[in-house]
């Protein structure tokens, strides 16, 4: 069987502040680089790694970049794996966006929500039907002992996860957590893929900020 560890970036200062980041180029904060590490270490000390891809933008390069050290291989860039476009959104924290603009709430308004899609940016399906694509093609490229990391963010990580258990977009979003540099392993046998861990951030034990 295949092996995907599907991971999150390390925390940035938009992070801190429960600002919507979207597609800008936020670099990762003191704290998010000593996770980048602790997870790179992680890696390099629990699994054989193959292959390393990270989402294009700026905090999932520079957590991507020591795992790259550390596991020794190539690392190569796929923007399916980037968080959502919130368009002219990005920037505002989430009280703003959820006080100002219901329209983006799934717990308020549900189904509508995920359909909405704000200027110059993409709705919550068109960027579920992205990510999948992207998993749908790591997944048959996979070999039957390979071992696969996504360096990539929090929307897509739901996403998948979401779609792995057959969650509606709703409960997708609303009742899953995914950490700073938290591992998520994946195994994958032909067309099916099982989760069998998620969120797990215990090499960041020491990390009590």
């Amino acid at each position: 069987m295949g092996r995907l560890l599907l991971v999150r970036h390390g925390e940035t200062e938009w992070n801190r502040e429960r600002r919507v980041q979207g597609w800008a180029p936020v670099p990762l904060a003191d704290r998010g680089h000593e996770q980048a590490a602790a997870l790179a270490e992680r890696l390099a000390d629990r699994y054989a790694v193959d292959r390393l891809l990270a989402s294009d933008l700026r905090r999932t390069l520079e957590t991507a970049r020591p795992i790259a050290r550390a596991v020794d291989c190539e690392l190569g860039t796929d923007r399916r794996w980037r968080e959502r476009d919130f368009g002219v959104l990005q920037g505002l924290d989430y009280g703003e966006l959820f006080l100002g603009y219901p329209e983006y709430t799934l717990s308020e308004v549900g189904y509508t929500a995920a359909e909405a899609r704000p200027e110059g940016g993409e709705s919550l399906l068109d960027q579920r039907k992205r990510v999948l694509a992207a998993v749908e093609d790591l997944r048959d490229s996979l070999g039957a002992d390979e071992t696969a990391v996504v360096v990539t963010h929090g929307g897509p990580l739901y996403l998948v996860l979401g779609a792995v258990r057959g969650l509606d977009i709703r409960a997708t979003v609303l009742d899953q957590e995914q950490g700073n540099c938290a591992i998520n392993e994946l195994v994958v046998d032909g067309d099916r893929i099982e989760v069998v861990v998620e969120n797990d951030t215990g090499h960041l034990a020491a990390d009590t900020a």
